[in-house]
């Protein structure tokens, strides 16, 4: 039997700055090898980044390479992971396996988190998470991102979950599991795409800071280790028009029911519906949420380092 690859690969300036307690902010890689069009996903890659970097903090962007999962790229294994049409997409199920296989992958919410948790990593940016799926109560149809947060330690700046998700349900649901949320500076949970869904967040939050001290008093506390999910909207200048949301997302739903897609493949095809029924203003939309978040995990992993 081969020998055991190593079980983490951290780069040299994440060890340094781990070492050293300087911030270090978490960045997911499916955004880059399987959310965006060549070679804007390179750019984007590289711009969040620089934004990390701006905010006076170290980018960790994690992938597993060769069947060594690693949390920190350099330039190379950037660019392959936004070139090798055989990087595959995996979930924190599919660590194992991929180690085995020594295959290459970006990862997504769950495997992010997890990879980066047990790095000791505490901060990570991502987009939306994943949720409950509408027709819950027919297909059971739940994203693996609940349950991986409900228990890892690891504040996870998001702008809600995908609005193509059932919003209300995937909020009771993270109740139950027990994670706690933060509307950053707003007393409505983020809508992805939009600025609100409409459903109210129990905490409200308005510095870097005040997440930090929050951060402490969950590890004061002890218990369960479950994430703290900081919901930053998107700038309402920056959101996608809610009518033409709501009417395309309903088209979408339709047209999913009518060719009978299921499973996983229902979030990808609704993502990339919207996309082209917008003409690309839902990916704008998007990115525009995703570098939000990235400079607000900057300042909060700044702000919990100075603790």
């Amino acid at each position: 039997m081969p020998p055991h690859p190593p079980v983490l690969a951290l780069s040299d300036e994440v060890r340094d700055a781990l070492e050293q307690r300087r911030p270090v902010v978490a960045l997911e890689s499916t955004i880059i090898a399987h959310g965006l069009p060549r070679p804007r996903n390179l750019r984007v890659g590289e711009e969040l980044e620089a934004l990390v970097r701006a905010e006076g903090a170290v980018p960790a962007t994690v992938a597993v390479l060769d069947g060594v999962p690693r949390i920190g790229l350099d330039k190379a294994q950037l660019e392959r992971v936004a070139g090798d049409d055989t990087v595959r997409k995996l979930g924190h199920r599919d660590l194992a396996p991929a180690l085995s296989a020594g295959a290459s992958g970006a990862t997504t919410v769950s495997a992010t988190a997890f990879l980066a948790a047990r790095a000791g990593l505490r901060v990570f940016a991502t987009g939306g998470l994943g949720g409950v799926h509408r027709r819950w109560t027919e297909t059971q149809d739940e994203s693996a991102d609940l349950g991986l947060l409900a228990r890892t330690r690891i504040t996870v700046v998001c702008a809600g979950v995908k609005s193509i998700l059932d919003v209300p349900a995937t909020l009771q649901r993270l109740e139950t599991l027990g994670v706690t949320i933060l509307g950053f500076g707003t007393q409505r949970f983020p809508g992805f795409y939009l600025s609100s869904s409409g459903e109210p967040v129990d905490w409200t939050v308005r510095t870097p800071e005040e997440v930090a001290v929050v951060m402490g008093a969950q590890d004061a506390l002890g218990g369960r280790e479950s994430a703290l999910l900081v919901a930053n909207p998107v700038a309402e200048a920056d959101q996608l028009d809610p009518v033409l949301h709501d009417r395309v997302l309903a088209e979408a739903l339709e047209e999913c029911h009518e060719r009978g897609i299921t499973g996983q493949a229902v979030t990808p095809f609704l993502l990339d519906f919207l996309v082209r029924a917008t003409g690309g203003a839902s990916l704008e939309a998007n990115l525009a949420a995703v570098r939000g978040n990235v400079r607000l995990a900057g300042r909060i992993a700044a702000a919990w380092s100075a603790r």
